[in-house]
C-alpha cells in the first residue's frame, strides 16, 4: 500500500492494544519502551474505553440495587435512638 509505514501498523496494534484494557507497563514491554511518557502516546481517550467504563459502573450500581431489594431488613436506618 502506498504511504503506508511501519509504524502507521505499530501505532494502530499498540491503541487497540491499549483500548483492550491493557495496562501501561504492559504496553511498554511490547513497544520496547523504557519510560511511561513514550507508551502514554497510545492511551488514547476511547468511546469503546469509555462504554467499557459505563457498563461496569452499571452493572456494580445494579448489583448493589439487588443485594438491597434482597434484603428485608434496613438495620438501624430510620431508627428512633433515645436521648439521655
Amino acid at each position: 500500500m502506498p504511504n503506508l509505514h511501519f509504524h502507521d501498523l505499530r501505532h494502530t496494534g499498540n491503541t487497540l492494544a491499549a483500548d483492550m484494557g491493557v495496562s501501561l507497563r504492559n504496553l511498554m514491554a511490547r513497544m520496547g519502551h523504557d519510560n511511561e511518557r513514550a507508551a502514554l502516546r497510545y492511551q488514547h481517550r476511547s468511546a469503546k474505553a469509555d462504554r467499557a467504563i459505563a457498563d461496569g459502573f452499571d452493572a456494580l450500581v445494579q448489583a448493589e440495587q439487588t443485594q438491597d431489594d434482597d434484603e428485608d431488613d434496613d438495620g438501624s436506618a430510620g431508627a428512633l435512638v433515645p436521648v439521655t
